[in-house]
């Protein structure tokens, strides 16, 4: 059997596609010059996941993929996290490309911050108003036994303090990667969670029990964990910070579902700069 050149494989492929175009109604005499043939080993970086047979049958999918659909939302120039496991189709390669949008590798969607690999020592910002201060205390003890490397950002005693102050030096050390992740507790956690999520990059979230910090930091990559010293007692606490912190960001459609809440943070930012 005669070897084919990769010059004539690719001008059957154009053959191919005019026909298939021609076909599907667009008409005779369709240019397929902007079909762009690229040849190498089927198992290189950019082919993406075939479907798992097996996995289908347990999930109703193949695997996780970055198509252009997942693009749309992203401005151009702008940047989108691939999560872990998932795998961008060609197609949006080559739409990144034009579009100059940077493919980020990795769980995170939130600028400067390292991805949280499980079992991995966290370094993590913690502070509180006067209202949270007695229970902060208790935070930096857990989070000192859990491995991690704790930062008190403040406040000092309990005497009368401005809980935005304290939220947002939390979410700036977190947005700026100096902290993996956050922690602001002040009487109720609903204030913190307000001023926090001001910050560009900051997905914080309060949570009140295990079930939603696990929630927060899997489904939604939150990156600030805010809680209501008076709402709780101790004990609860201390399991909604230990599962905060043991709970990695999950899988790539919940990393493509918060590239849209970043979208939409970009989105009024850049009004913003406009307006200037």
């Amino acid at each position: 059997m005669r070897s084919i050149s990769k010059g004539e494989l690719s001008g059957l492929v154009h053959r191919v596609v005019g026909e298939v175009l021609g076909q599907r109604g667009r008409g005779a005499g369709v240019r397929t010059g902007g079909v762009h043939v690229t040849l190498g080993s089927c198992d290189g970086p950019a082919r993406p996941a075939d479907p798992d047979p097996e996995e289908g049958k347990k999930k109703g999918r193949g695997r996780e993929l970055v198509t252009l659909r997942c693009l749309e939302a992203v401005p151009d120039g702008g940047r989108f996290v691939v999560p872990g496991g998932a795998t961008p189709t060609p197609a949006a390669r080559e739409e990144a490309w034009r579009r100059r949008i940077e493919l980020v590798e990795g769980h995170t969607a939130a600028v400067g911050q390292r991805a949280q690999t499980p079992g991995r020592a966290l370094r993590v910002a913690v502070a509180s108003d006067h209202g949270g201060f007695a229970m902060k205390t208790e935070v930096l003890k857990w989070i000192d036994e859990l491995g991690h490397t704790a930062f008190d950002l403040g406040c000092k005693d309990e005497s009368a303090v401005d809980y935005p102050d304290f939220a947002h030096a939390v979410a700036e050390a977190v947005t700026h990667g100096r902290c993996d992740l956050g922690v602001v507790v002040d009487g109720a956690g609903i204030g913190s969670a307000m001023a926090a999520n001001k910050v560009p990059g900051v997905r914080a979230a309060l949570c009140y029990d295990e079930q939603t910090a696990r929630n927060a930091r899997e489904h939604n990559y939150a990156n600030v964990l805010t809680l209501g010293g008076r709402m709780q007692t101790p004990e609860r606490l201390h399991a909604i910070v230990r599962a905060f912190l043991a709970t990695p960001e999950g899988a790539a459609r919940h990393g493509r579902r918060v590239e849209k809440i970043t979208g939409i943070e970009r989105r009024y930012a850049s009004r913003g700069e406009a307006g200037k």
